[in-house]
C-alpha cells in the first residue's frame, strides 16, 4: 500500500468517460459536467440542481442513475461522511483525503504529510487485507470558526 502524492488529472470527467466509450447523451453529459473541477463534492440534488441549470428537462430520477453508473464505473467515489447524504467525488485519479467542517459540512480535498506511514499493525487488522486507507479531517471552517456578532463584543 503506498501512498501516491496529488497529481492533477488533465482530463476532465466527460473526456474520460468519451475515452471509455461511454454514451453521451445530453443528460449524462449535463450530469458530467456538474462533477468537473477541484473539490466537488456535491449531493445527487445538487447535482440535479445544476444539471437543471444546464438542461432544464434533466430528471433527478435520470441524475440517480447517471451517478450510480459512474460509481460503478469507478469514474466517481461516494463519499459517505456523517449523517448526511451521499456526496459524489470525481477526483478518483489523485489519491486523497478529506477535510470537513462540523458545523456547515464543508468538504475539501487534502494531501496531508505523513499518510504514507501510516500503518496498521498486524495484530490489528483481524484477517484483513488492507487495501487502501480513507483519512477524514474534521473540524470547523473559517466561516463557521468565527465568533458571531452577538456573542463577541
Amino acid at each position: 500500500m503506498s501512498y501516491t502524492p496529488h497529481v492533477v488529472d488533465e482530463a476532465s470527467l466527460l473526456e474520460r468517460l468519451r475515452t471509455r466509450g461511454w454514451r453521451v447523451t445530453p443528460q449524462r453529459r449535463a450530469v458530467a459536467e456538474v462533477l468537473t473541477g477541484d473539490h466537488v463534492h456535491l449531493t445527487a440534488d445538487e447535482v440535479h440542481e445544476r444539471a437543471r441549470a444546464r438542461l432544464p428537462e434533466v430528471s433527478l430520477a435520470t441524475v440517480y442513475n447517471t451517478l450510480g453508473e459512474l460509481v460503478d464505473m469507478g469514474e466517481v467515489l461516494e463519499l459517505r461522511i456523517g449523517d448526511g447524504p451521499a456526496r459524489y467525488d470525481p477526483n478518483v485519479h489523485a489519491r486523497h483525503h478529506h477535510l470537513v467542517c462540523t458545523s456547515c459540512g464543508a468538504l475539501l480535498d487534502i494531501q496531508p504529510a505523513g499518510v504514507e506511514q501510516l500503518k496498521l499493525p498486524r495484530s490489528q487488522q483481524h484477517g484483513y487485507v488492507i487495501d487502501d486507507i480513507d483519512v477524514t479531517y474534521r473540524g470547523r471552517c473559517p466561516r463557521c470558526s468565527k465568533p458571531s456578532r452577538s456573542t463577541a463584543r
